[in-house]
């Protein structure tokens, strides 16, 4: 018995190993084939890796769905050889919020940049008007909505729409990046109710177009001197141009002014503040499309400013092991809400076996007599309701192919 239930702790090791994994480290689409790119440049992330207190995420910046071109723009898109330092531990902002910076902001799940709405180029350059690069840099974007920086940084400033399927109404959208204050970034559709999975529907944005039509004062209601006068509106500079064309107002969607939200989420059934991309009725973003214009935690010294993406580690981590035989075809295992209370859902999808048996076991290696067939594309619920508070692992096994997952059951 002792020798049998060894090996069983064996075979446990890597996910036991892997005890303190949670979205911000697993969410992450990790190359585990050395695929590559643009340019035949390595794509999405090389690895993560991570302590108590951060993840850090390296990547060259170059996505693994094809980019380019970039009409009018004489950039190209190149390997930034960054690694990103993500805090795990984010926290509300109590005082001023931190306005999200030009260049970087955060960073989408497949280490491809996030750039907020400014293009960096303001009316007379007084810093008072901002381009909205949507509207101004947009004829350069390519079919993915991105394009390069002067540097070579490939980023969307906007819904990165070819790194998950958008118009997906059929369930909360998957997590698609994290800002650099910490929090996680989702697509689109979430739960229509903030406390309680259930319906969906898309995030709407809480700020809308301003009732202007001359550039006379900020969206506070602030009047500006003469000299800080934009330009009319006009078929030339329309509204919407400019990022001060839009005014925030509370309660008219589902976000607040940093554009997110505290809620419960398939990832975080206890409940997190998350970031929405917003998009309007036809799929187009809708302003502030990513979050911003200010974060809404407290973003950690270095996060931003030169030496983001260029982060050194100088503490103790573990590097992040995604289990081979359930990526290397594109292939993927959901398991959520964990922590777990009453159900546990499953789904497979990709291009796994179709002979595939999941069981539940406790701490000490013994089955609890949760065990079914699974398949792919076709979600399976597990009942907890009989089973006591703890640590449990989900099992998922077949020919060739063998994962496990920490489960915590609440009461």
């Amino acid at each position: 018995m002792q020798k049998h239930l060894y090996a069983f702790f064996l075979f446990l090791f890597p996910a036991l190993a892997q005890a303190q994994v949670t979205p911000n480290v697993s969410s992450w689409v990790v190359n585990t084939t050395g695929a590559t790119g643009y340019n035949g440049i390595l794509s999405n992330v090389q690895r993560v890796q991570y302590s108590a207190g951060n993840v850090y995420v390296t990547c060259t910046g170059i996505p693994s769905y094809t980019i380019g071109p970039w009409p009018n723009n004489p950039n190209t898109a190149t390997n930034q050889n960054f690694v990103f330092k993500i805090t795990r531990t984010p926290q509300p902002n109590p005082g001023t919020p931190t306005a999200t910076p030009l260049g970087h902001t955060g960073l989408w799940s497949n280490g491809v940049s996030i750039f907020n709405a400014k293009d960096a180029m303001s009316y007379n350059n007084q810093g008072v008007w901002n381009q909205n690069a949507i509207v101004v840099e947009g004829p350069s974007f390519d079919s993915c909505l991105g394009h390069p920086a002067g540097n070579g940084e490939y980023h969307h400033h906007l819904n990165p729409r070819c790194l998950y399927n958008d118009h997906d109404s059929s369930r909360h959208s998957p997590i698609i990046g994290f800002a650099f204050d910490g929090y996680p970034i989702y697509g689109a559709y979430g739960y229509a109710n903030a406390s309680t999975p259930g319906a969906l529907k898309s995030m709407r944005s809480s700020y809308r177009a301003r009732s202007i039509t001359q550039r006379t004062t900020l969206p506070d209601g602030t009047a500006l001197p003469a000299n800080q006068y934009g330009p009319a509106i006009s078929t030339v500079r329309p509204l919407g141009y400019y990022i001060e064309d839009f005014e925030y107002v509370a309660g008219r969607g589902d976000l607040d002014s940093h554009n997110g939200r505290w809620c419960v989420t398939p990832e975080y059934p206890g409940g997190t503040y998350a970031y929405f991309v917003t998009l309007n009725r036809l799929y187009e973003g809708a302003y502030p499309y990513t979050p911003g214009p200010t974060y809404y935690g407290l973003v950690p010294a270095g996060a931003t400013g030169p030496t983001s993406g260029h982060a050194t580690v100088t503490e103790p981590v573990t590097t992040y092991v995604v289990t081979a035989a359930f990526e290397a075809a594109g292939q993927q295992l959901r398991v959520y809400p964990n922590p777990a209370s009453t159900t546990l859902t499953i789904a497979l999808e990709g291009g796994l076996t179709n002979t595939l048996r999941a069981s539940l076991f406790n701490a000490l290696g013994q089955s609890v007599g949760t065990a079914a067939d699974v398949h792919p594309s076709v979600p399976h619920q597990f009942d907890l309701s009989r089973l006591a508070a703890g640590v449990y692992f989900l099992r998922v096994a077949g020919p060739g192919t063998s994962i496990t997952e920490k489960i915590i059951v609440t009461r």
